[in-house]
């Protein structure tokens, strides 16, 4: 039996970790299929034309019950990005691209102020048009109070924290509400 000397074990075993790492995160990360889909997609491995048939017949009538019954839902890039819009400001987990992938995370949006507000220590709660509430973390003043009609534009910080600047002017450090 061969023995390796841990001089050579050791690189070895890391070198493994190494290339396996990739493989595990990108495995980690894949979305699963709800069952009705992936057995949907089996059908086209089938070769005989009539058998085929009957199998795509049989598991689209699964999966129109299962969408009736709203075991499973649909949507579209468009829609999922509008949610994530929906959501800016707001943490919630990763829900393994029920809202699209990475690529359509989103860092920024632009919004027109409804209403704004100042509570006793200075610090402004807005209301978008959207019905967004985004309250000031931070205590930086405004040169001027902001009016509704108004272009906000929020974009994501650090620590989970936002900065919105109205109408270009200066930003200041905000947090979603509700």
């Amino acid at each position: 039996m061969l023995q390796l000397s841990s001089r050579v074990a050791v690189p070895l075993a890391l070198l493994a970790c190494v290339v396996a790492a990739p493989a595990a995160a990108k495995d980690k990360d894949a979305p699963v299929r709800p069952a009705q889909i992936q057995e949907l997609y089996a059908c086209r491995d089938i070769a005989d034309p009539a058998a085929r048939l009957a199998c795509f017949d049989r598991e689209v009538a699964e999966l129109s019950a299962a969408d009736s019954a709203r075991e499973i839902t649909f949507t579209d890039r468009a829609t999922a990005r509008e949610a994530r819009r929906g959501l800016f400001g707001f943490s919630f987990p990763k829900l393994g691209g029920i809202f699209g992938g990475d690529e359509d995370e989103v860092k920024e949006i632009e919004t027109v102020l409804r209403s704004a507000s100042v509570d006793r220590s200075g610090k402004y709660t807005l209301v978008m048009e959207d019905g967004a509430v985004w309250v000031q973390i931070d205590t930086t003043r405004l040169v001027r109070d902001p009016k509704p009609g108004q272009k906000v534009k929020i974009k994501a910080a650090s620590m989970g924290s936002y900065f919105a600047s109205i109408e270009d002017g200066r930003t200041i450090r905000m947090k979603r509400d509700r």
